[in-house]
Protein backbone atom coordinates (compact mmCIF):
# COMPACT_ATOMS: atom_id res chain seq x y z
CA UNK A 1 0.00 0.00 0.00
CA UNK A 2 2.79 2.41 0.92
CA UNK A 3 4.60 1.66 -2.33
CA UNK A 4 1.40 2.30 -4.32
CA UNK A 5 1.07 5.75 -2.72
CA UNK A 6 4.70 6.57 -3.57
CA UNK A 7 4.13 5.43 -7.17
CA UNK A 8 1.01 7.61 -7.41
CA UNK A 9 3.04 10.60 -6.21
CA UNK A 10 5.76 9.94 -8.80
CA UNK A 11 3.21 9.49 -11.59
CA UNK A 12 1.67 12.87 -10.81
CA UNK A 13 5.09 14.54 -10.98
CA UNK A 14 5.87 13.10 -14.45
CA UNK A 15 2.67 14.52 -15.94
CA UNK A 16 3.02 17.54 -18.25
CA UNK A 17 2.96 20.80 -16.28
CA UNK A 18 -0.56 21.69 -17.45
CA UNK A 19 -2.00 18.59 -15.79
CA UNK A 20 -0.11 18.82 -12.50
CA UNK A 21 -1.05 20.64 -9.33
CA UNK A 22 1.35 23.58 -8.90
CA UNK A 23 3.87 23.88 -7.45
CA UNK A 24 5.13 20.47 -8.54
CA UNK A 25 6.30 19.43 -5.06
CA UNK A 26 2.90 19.91 -3.37
CA UNK A 27 1.32 16.56 -4.23
CA UNK A 28 4.33 14.34 -3.36
CA UNK A 29 5.01 16.37 -0.19
CA UNK A 30 1.42 16.02 1.06
CA UNK A 31 1.23 12.33 0.19
CA UNK A 32 4.57 11.48 1.78
CA UNK A 33 3.71 13.46 4.92
CA UNK A 34 0.38 11.65 5.31
CA UNK A 35 2.04 8.32 4.54
CA UNK A 36 4.69 8.99 7.19
CA UNK A 37 1.93 9.71 9.72
CA UNK A 38 0.28 6.38 8.87
CA UNK A 39 3.52 4.42 9.19
CA UNK A 40 4.40 6.06 12.50
CA UNK A 41 0.89 5.52 13.83
CA UNK A 42 0.70 1.89 12.72
CA UNK A 43 4.14 0.47 11.84
CA UNK A 44 4.50 -3.01 10.39
CA UNK A 45 1.30 -4.95 10.08
CA UNK A 46 -1.74 -2.69 9.80
CA UNK A 47 -3.81 -3.79 12.80
CA UNK A 48 -4.42 -0.72 14.97
CA UNK A 49 -8.08 0.26 14.91
CA UNK A 50 -7.76 3.98 15.55
CA UNK A 51 -10.27 6.50 14.19
CA UNK A 52 -7.57 9.01 13.24
CA UNK A 53 -5.71 6.38 11.22
CA UNK A 54 -8.85 5.65 9.19
CA UNK A 55 -9.35 9.38 8.64
CA UNK A 56 -5.76 9.91 7.46
CA UNK A 57 -5.97 6.84 5.22
CA UNK A 58 -9.15 8.16 3.64
CA UNK A 59 -7.53 11.58 3.22
CA UNK A 60 -4.56 10.05 1.39
CA UNK A 61 -6.76 8.11 -1.02
CA UNK A 62 -9.12 11.06 -1.56
CA UNK A 63 -6.15 13.34 -2.29
CA UNK A 64 -4.81 10.92 -4.91
CA UNK A 65 -8.28 10.63 -6.44
CA UNK A 66 -8.91 14.39 -6.59
CA UNK A 67 -5.49 15.29 -8.02
CA UNK A 68 -5.85 12.60 -10.68
CA UNK A 69 -9.38 13.81 -11.45
CA UNK A 70 -7.91 17.28 -11.92
CA UNK A 71 -5.50 15.89 -14.51
CA UNK A 72 -8.14 13.74 -16.20
CA UNK A 73 -10.64 16.61 -16.56
CA UNK A 74 -8.01 18.90 -18.07
CA UNK A 75 -6.92 16.20 -20.52
CA UNK A 76 -10.51 15.43 -21.58
CA UNK A 77 -11.29 19.13 -22.06
CA UNK A 78 -8.17 19.52 -24.21
CA UNK A 79 -9.18 16.54 -26.34
CA UNK A 80 -12.80 17.66 -26.76
CA UNK A 81 -11.82 21.26 -27.61
CA UNK A 82 -9.16 20.09 -30.07
CA UNK A 83 -6.39 21.74 -28.06
CA UNK A 84 -3.04 21.85 -29.88
CA UNK A 85 -0.95 20.74 -26.88
CA UNK A 86 -0.40 17.28 -28.37
CA UNK A 87 -0.76 18.25 -32.02
CA UNK A 88 1.53 15.89 -33.90
CA UNK A 89 2.57 14.12 -30.70
CA UNK A 90 0.46 10.99 -30.36
CA UNK A 91 3.13 9.35 -28.20
CA UNK A 92 2.97 12.17 -25.65
CA UNK A 93 -0.81 12.00 -25.58
CA UNK A 94 -0.82 8.24 -25.05
CA UNK A 95 1.84 8.53 -22.33
CA UNK A 96 -0.15 11.21 -20.48
CA UNK A 97 -3.36 9.21 -20.77
CA UNK A 98 -1.52 6.10 -19.58
CA UNK A 99 -0.20 7.88 -16.49
CA UNK A 100 -3.67 9.15 -15.59
CA UNK A 101 -5.18 5.70 -16.24
CA UNK A 102 -2.56 3.95 -14.08
CA UNK A 103 -3.08 6.42 -11.24
CA UNK A 104 -6.81 5.80 -11.49
CA UNK A 105 -6.20 2.05 -11.07
CA UNK A 106 -4.05 2.70 -7.99
CA UNK A 107 -6.67 5.03 -6.49
CA UNK A 108 -9.52 2.54 -6.89
CA UNK A 109 -7.32 -0.30 -5.65
CA UNK A 110 -6.74 1.75 -2.50
CA UNK A 111 -10.47 2.47 -2.14
CA UNK A 112 -11.36 -1.22 -2.41
CA UNK A 113 -8.59 -2.10 0.08
CA UNK A 114 -9.69 0.56 2.56
CA UNK A 115 -13.45 -0.01 2.41
CA UNK A 116 -13.75 -3.80 2.25
CA UNK A 117 -14.67 -5.27 5.67
CA UNK A 118 -13.90 -2.01 7.45
CA UNK A 119 -10.32 -1.65 6.27
CA UNK A 120 -7.03 -3.45 6.80
CA UNK A 121 -6.99 -3.07 10.60
CA UNK A 122 -10.51 -4.46 10.95
CA UNK A 123 -9.64 -7.37 8.65
CA UNK A 124 -6.63 -8.17 10.84
CA UNK A 125 -8.97 -8.75 13.81
CA UNK A 126 -12.06 -10.09 11.99
CA UNK A 127 -10.79 -11.41 8.66
CA UNK A 128 -14.01 -13.06 7.53
CA UNK A 129 -16.58 -10.54 8.74
CA UNK A 130 -19.02 -8.98 6.27
CA UNK A 131 -17.01 -9.03 3.01
CA UNK A 132 -17.89 -6.77 0.07
CA UNK A 133 -15.87 -8.81 -2.42
CA UNK A 134 -15.69 -12.58 -2.86
CA UNK A 135 -12.26 -13.65 -4.10
CA UNK A 136 -11.64 -17.06 -5.73
CA UNK A 137 -9.45 -18.09 -2.77
CA UNK A 138 -12.54 -17.80 -0.57
CA UNK A 139 -14.45 -20.24 -2.79
CA UNK A 140 -11.69 -22.79 -3.40
CA UNK A 141 -10.41 -23.60 0.07
CA UNK A 142 -8.35 -26.50 -1.26
CA UNK A 143 -6.05 -24.08 -3.07
CA UNK A 144 -5.61 -21.51 -0.30
CA UNK A 145 -5.04 -21.73 3.46
CA UNK A 146 -8.08 -21.36 5.71
CA UNK A 147 -6.55 -18.18 7.14
CA UNK A 148 -6.33 -16.50 3.72
CA UNK A 149 -7.27 -12.80 3.73
CA UNK A 150 -7.05 -10.44 0.73
CA UNK A 151 -4.13 -8.02 0.82
CA UNK A 152 -3.52 -4.85 -1.14
CA UNK A 153 -2.17 -6.71 -4.18
CA UNK A 154 -5.49 -8.54 -4.47
CA UNK A 155 -7.44 -5.27 -4.48
CA UNK A 156 -5.00 -3.71 -6.95
CA UNK A 157 -5.56 -6.69 -9.25
CA UNK A 158 -9.32 -6.19 -8.90
CA UNK A 159 -8.93 -2.51 -9.84
CA UNK A 160 -6.72 -3.36 -12.82
CA UNK A 161 -9.11 -5.90 -14.31
CA UNK A 162 -12.12 -3.66 -13.71
CA UNK A 163 -10.31 -0.91 -15.63
CA UNK A 164 -9.32 -3.18 -18.53
CA UNK A 165 -12.18 -5.68 -18.85
CA UNK A 166 -14.86 -3.13 -17.77
CA UNK A 167 -16.52 -5.91 -15.79
CA UNK A 168 -15.91 -8.25 -12.84
CA UNK A 169 -13.52 -11.08 -13.69
CA UNK A 170 -12.59 -13.59 -10.98
CA UNK A 171 -13.81 -11.40 -8.09
CA UNK A 172 -17.49 -10.85 -7.34
CA UNK A 173 -18.84 -7.71 -5.69
CA UNK A 174 -21.66 -8.62 -3.31
CA UNK A 175 -22.31 -5.22 -1.73
CA UNK A 176 -24.17 -2.49 -3.59
CA UNK A 177 -21.56 0.16 -2.82
CA UNK A 178 -18.85 -2.16 -4.17
CA UNK A 179 -20.79 -2.72 -7.40
CA UNK A 180 -21.32 1.02 -7.83
CA UNK A 181 -17.66 1.78 -7.15
CA UNK A 182 -16.60 -0.75 -9.78
CA UNK A 183 -19.07 0.78 -12.24
CA UNK A 184 -17.59 4.23 -11.64
CA UNK A 185 -14.06 2.95 -12.19
CA UNK A 186 -15.06 1.18 -15.41
CA UNK A 187 -16.80 4.29 -16.77
CA UNK A 188 -13.82 6.53 -15.95
CA UNK A 189 -11.37 4.08 -17.48
CA UNK A 190 -13.48 3.63 -20.61
CA UNK A 191 -13.90 7.37 -21.05
CA UNK A 192 -10.20 8.15 -20.68
CA UNK A 193 -9.11 5.21 -22.84
CA UNK A 194 -11.59 5.81 -25.65
CA UNK A 195 -10.94 9.55 -25.92
CA UNK A 196 -7.15 9.27 -25.71
CA UNK A 197 -6.90 6.44 -28.25
CA UNK A 198 -9.35 8.10 -30.65
CA UNK A 199 -7.44 11.40 -30.47
CA UNK A 200 -4.09 9.62 -30.94
CA UNK A 201 -5.39 7.85 -34.05
CA UNK A 202 -6.66 11.18 -35.36
CA UNK A 203 -3.21 12.75 -34.85
CA UNK A 204 -1.47 9.88 -36.63
CA UNK A 205 -3.80 10.22 -39.61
Amino acid sequence: MALAIVVAAVLHVVLPAKYRVDPVWVVPAVLLALLAALIIGDPGRIDRQKAWLRIVTGAVIAFITVTNLFAAVHLIVDILTNNKLFAGNATGLLATGGVIWATNVIAFGLWYWDLDRGGAAARAHHPHANPAFVFPEMLHAGYAPASWVPEFADYLSLAFWTATAFSPTDVSAIKRWAKLLMMIEAVVSLGIGALVIARAINILQ
